[in-house]
């Protein structure tokens, strides 16, 4: 007697290991087919992963055919991972307007012929995304305006290495996606922050490493009061002066995790703002940095939860300076 569907799909998602479910589908055709409709997650070995294959063996290149056959025989797709295929072209995408509404999770880095018009046929195929890689991907503003008008559930976003992004693409993910948890953009170097103004208070997380961040924009990051977890490390060239202090002007209250790396023109009176201003701080990397001793006297004082502290490499830390830390 054969077992009806549901028992046969109750059986599978019971298969903890990989083999034992992919020898599930081995079994007859019925049993293949409660595989592909039960498969939720995929990745291909494309150039990113060179490294984990023999030397005898070649990766498997993803092209548009080859997407369309995978597309269509796994129609139940949460989570698709094309990174690394670096001659994936925008027409290809296209065919996520038939297959893609169900998708939550799309990972593109270093799909690098993925243009804005392949951004287009993303967001107009799968609504329903929480999750998008486009690192190194070659967009700019006017592919993020169509993401961001149609993926309005997005949470995550990851546009580090996007080098024609600026504040304006920036601004139209911020104001539409307002249940935005987390942003990567990190050496993009066109973004100078004020397109973060007015961002949700559900932001809690931004990678912005080595960007052309100013002090206005410094303080557009952080005016939706929301932020946990902060790195805008490497700014030694782009910040000339005081502009670091915004991010202690009372908006980051909650903000538990600061870096920032390299940030040479960092003044004692910024870190004083910060560490009387950013009272849940928890870990902050200042290596590289050049405040003095009144700077590292202010984080002994006021930094009363700080657990962690980076001063690797800062030439300003006196004895006087480790004195102060010590009795804080």
């Amino acid at each position: 007697m054969d077992l009806p569907d549901d028992c046969l799909v109750f059986i599978f998602r019971r298969l903890s290991c990989g083999s034992d479910r992919e020898s599930f589908g081995l079994t007859c055709r019925k049993w293949l087919d409660i595989q592909n409709r039960n498969r939720q997650s995929l990745q291909f070995d494309c150039s990113l992963t060179y490294f984990k294959l023999p030397l005898s063996e070649t990766p498997h290149r993803i092209d548009k055919y080859e997407l369309h056959k995978v597309l269509n025989r796994f129609q139940h797709l949460q989570s698709l991972s094309l990174s690394g295929c670096t001659e994936l072209p925008d027409l290809a995408l296209k065919q996520l307007q038939q297959y893609g509404s169900g998708l939550k999770a799309l990972h593109l880095d270093c799909c690098l012929k993925i243009t804005d018009a392949g951004l287009s046929f993303i967001a107009s195929g799968c609504p329903s995304l929480t999750f998008i890689s486009l690192y190194r991907c070659n967009i700019s503003d006017t592919g993020l305006e169509a993401l961001a008008e149609s993926c309005v559930q997005l949470e995550d976003i990851n546009l580090s290495y996007c080098s024609s992004v600026t504040d304006r693409g920036i601004s139209f993910i911020v104001q539409n996606c307002v249940q935005l948890r987390a942003m990567r953009i990190s050496n993009c170097k066109g973004i100078d922050g004020i397109g973060f103004r007015g961002c949700s208070p559900s932001l809690v997380y931004l990678e912005a490493e080595s960007c052309g961040l100013k002090p206005e924009g410094i303080s557009s990051i952080v005016s939706g009061e929301g932020l946990e977890y902060l790195n805008i490390s490497n700014l030694s060239w782009s910040i000339h002066g005081d502009g670091l202090g915004a991010i202690g002007a009372g908006f980051a209250a909650r903000l538990r995790v600061l870096n920032l790396r390299l940030s040479r023109t960092l003044r004692d009176e910024s870190a004083a703002l910060i560490a009387k201003g950013c009272p849940s701080l928890a870990e902050w990397n200042l290596a590289l940095c050049e405040i003095g001793f009144a700077g590292w006297q202010s984080v002994a004082l006021n930094c009363h939860n700080l657990e962690k502290l980076h001063v690797n490499r800062c030439r300003n830390l006196c004895d006087r300076g480790l004195q102060a830390l010590k009795n804080g």
